[in-house]
């Protein structure tokens, strides 16, 4: 049985690098082929448009770049654990500069913004701090915060536009990952089992620690719907409705302690 995740785990950086720009490439292949239409329609994210989502995407790639050609974080240090909480205080800031983001050509944004990535990779450090708004983060964990935002926009914008636009397997796996191992940090424990296959398994909540056998709590559902149940994309009672998460044990009950990302 794995034990619950108070620390990050280790993220392959050369995988992660690519990853980003994986899923980058196709959202970038799905947004060319959006209608002036669609880019005008509604998303679930508010009142953003599609272009705005598109515009957003573009922005968390451009992050890397632009912060690795800044001075280095201070000692401030961030875990990669505590990001997922922390993005909800700065909901207003990025609503702020989405909205002042030039897109309207976003092939052309997008097209700078893949050259930008590329290039800033070939000297980058994985340890190197890269200065957040909220702390200081190293590259290789900063990378793996991309592979969320990124994972969980291109399900907004299959939302929005039914592109049905892949997921790159590393990305999504990282994304998985990263947003079980916060649910395991904000609820320590042992008393219930979370699998997302196949990427994550963690144990959280308090309780009575299971050491063999069955475990008697259990929840289990898909990737993305557990990306979305931790980012509030959909509730815990629906998706139990629709069976899209089996829940057994007196303590497989997750809903107070979702979403983890606002």
């Amino acid at each position: 049985m794995p034990p619950a995740r108070k620390r990050a785990r280790k993220y392959d950086s050369a995988r992660t690098r690519a990853a980003v720009l994986a899923q980058f490439a196709h959202v970038r292949e799905a947004v060319a082929a959006l209608t002036p239409e669609q880019l005008a329609g509604p998303t679930r994210l508010g009142e953003w448009t599609v272009r705005d989502l598109a515009a957003h995407l573009a922005w968390m790639v451009e992050t890397v770049p632009q912060l690795l050609a800044s001075p280095e974080g201070g000692k401030d240090r961030l875990a990669l654990l505590d990001w997922p909480a922390m993005t909800a205080g700065a909901s207003e800031r990025i609503d702020t500069h989405t909205r002042g983001i030039d897109a309207s050509d976003l092939p052309g944004l997008y097209a700078r913004v893949a050259d930008d990535y590329e290039e800033a990779l070939a000297g980058a450090a994985d340890e190197q701090l890269l200065p957040l708004s909220f702390g200081a983060m190293t590259f290789a964990d900063f990378l793996v915060t991309r592979t969320v935002e990124l994972v969980v926009h291109t399900d907004d914008l299959n939302a929005a536009t039914g592109a049905d636009i892949p997921f790159d397997r590393q990305a999504l796996a990282a994304c998985t990952r990263l947003l079980a191992d916060a649910l395991a940090a904000k609820a320590p424990g042992g008393a219930v089992e979370v699998r997302i296959p196949p990427y994550a398994v963690v144990q959280c909540v308090e309780g009575p620690r299971h050491t063999r056998g069955t475990p008697p709590n259990v929840v289990e559902t898909d990737p993305l719907t557990w990306i979305r149940l931790a980012t509030g994309r959909t509730e815990w009672a629906a998706e139990l409705d629709a069976a899209h998460v089996s829940a057994s044990g007196e303590r497989a009950d997750l809903e107070d302690l979702l979403p983890l990302m606002g």
